[in-house]
């Protein structure tokens, strides 16, 4: 369970969370939508734990994540881009988390499940994007996090790795998992969503189904509902100009 209440947050003069409230629960698939500059990555990075808040609280399984960061072990985060360093082969960097966390872990079923075995002991460097962001995926979920938080996951994918993740997206959400996902593929958003939440100027404007997202915008395409709420975004500025 994540329970976001009334977080601030301000980079300098750019004020660029404002008051966002909202409750995931367990089970649960979430997608964060919104333009750029929304406020989404500065929202994804509070709940990791990277970004200080001004104001307001973020709360885990009823505990406040401030100065508590062993709720980080609970957490799997899958980025967009996969920085490992570069010396370092896949075994060796799965053997320096395990000796960092702590914790168990199955690695092996997830590098038999990527089809990853004959790469067990190349340089990470000499990898291809595709294949790092599969390294990714393990590391994501190798040590069973009850959170899982996926950052554009599909980037570099092949089309049956892709199939593959979200196949195991959907699996691990059936075991009960809270599950957040920010991705510009809205056909993914319809695949696994079963709810969006749409930032726009560091405000929530909507939370709901995909189905009532489209309704709210008398839409029957995702694609076209999120466009016309882009452009009332737009209008609405040209008219304060």
């Amino acid at each position: 369970m994540i329970e976001i209440q009334h977080i601030y947050k301000s980079f300098g003069k750019l004020q660029v969370l404002k008051g966002v409230n909202v409750r995931m629960e367990p089970g649960k698939i979430y997608a964060f939508l919104g333009p750029n500059g929304s406020g989404k990555t500065t929202l994804i990075k509070s709940i990791l734990g990277l970004v200080n808040l001004d104001a307001g609280e973020i709360l885990i399984n009823g505990q406040n994540i401030k100065h508590n960061w062993q709720y980080k072990n609970g957490i799997g985060y899958m980025p967009q881009i996969a920085r490992f360093p570069e010396n370092l082969n896949m075994m060796e960097l799965i053997r320096m988390l395990k000796d960092i966390r702590k914790m168990p872990s199955c690695e092996e079923q997830y590098i038999r499940y990527f089809e990853l075995e004959n790469f067990q002991n190349k340089a990470l460097k000499n990898l291809s994007g595709g294949t790092r962001q599969k390294v990714n995926a393990i590391l994501t979920f190798m040590f069973n996090p009850d959170i899982l938080i996926f950052d554009e996951p599909s980037a570099g994918l092949d089309p049956v790795s892709h199939i593959k993740l979200k196949d195991l997206i959907l699996q691990e959400k059936e075991k009960g998992k809270t599950i957040l996902l920010t991705t510009h593929m809205l056909s993914e958003v319809e695949e696994l969503a079963d709810e969006v939440i749409y930032l726009l100027d560091g405000k929530i404007y909507f939370q709901g189904t995909v189905s009532e997202l489209l309704y709210s915008q008398d839409e029957l395409r995702l694609e076209r509902a999120i466009a016309k709420i882009t452009q009332k975004k737009t209008a609405k500025e040209r008219i304060k100009v």
